[in-house]
């Protein structure tokens, strides 16, 4: 008998500047209800995350999109991401790809299971029964929160004070060459907010 399965949504990362800074914090909630839970992932594997879900791409792929292209040149298509297991605080997970006729099942670190599925298209589920025993609530005196599609702090930047759309367009091209995607994400939602007052 298959298990119930829950699928999940990506809600806020935590960036931990001020305990561990390589060290970031992924919250995962349940699409229709209200459970959620936290999870440490690297800083790389936040960054790919972000990207994602703000639609920032890189001059050079990252790994997870590389093989995301390679998977749709072959025509093969991501079905989900599971995430299957949590043992010692560490969670595993699959991703199901279909090729074909045939389903494969490969193991991945969940945060590169989120960011393929966010890349693909694909939904992300946990076992109910697993979704059960972890713990409901997310510390949020751990580290700055940073809901996805907010800046994360941009009083604090100084990029946001007095700079022209335009200065703000080139800076943000700056930031994507250099691979600085959390500033590029700041960049990118000032300019959209600055547009939105214009019209």
């Amino acid at each position: 008998m298959d298990k119930n399965k829950i699928e999940l949504r990506v809600l806020q990362v935590f960036p931990k500047r001020m305990v561990q800074p390589e060290i970031i914090t992924l919250v995962l909630g349940e699409v229709n209800g209200f459970r959620q839970f936290a999870l440490a992932i690297g800083a790389a594997e936040a960054q790919a995350i972000v990207m994602e879900l703000k639609s920032i791409y890189p001059p050079r792929p990252q790994i997870h999109q590389l093989f995301a292209g390679y998977l749709e040149a072959s025509e093969a298509k991501m079905l989900r991401a599971l995430i299957y297991k949590v043992e010692d605080g560490i969670f595993y997970a699959y991703i199901y790809i279909k090729v074909g006729d045939t389903i494969m099942r490969m193991d991945s670190r969940t945060s590169d299971a989120v960011a393929m599925a966010l890349r693909m298209k694909a939904p992300i589920f946990i076992y109910e029964e697993i979704l059960n025993e972890l713990p409901g609530e997310v510390d949020k005196d751990s580290g700055r929160i940073a809901p996805i599609g907010d800046a994360l702090d941009p009083e604090t930047d100084d990029f946001f004070t007095d700079d022209s759309i335009e200065l703000l367009e080139k800076a943000l091209e700056k930031a994507i060459r250099n691979e600085d995607y959390e500033r590029a994400s700041n960049l990118r939602d000032e300019i959209n907010r600055r547009k939105q007052q214009q019209q």
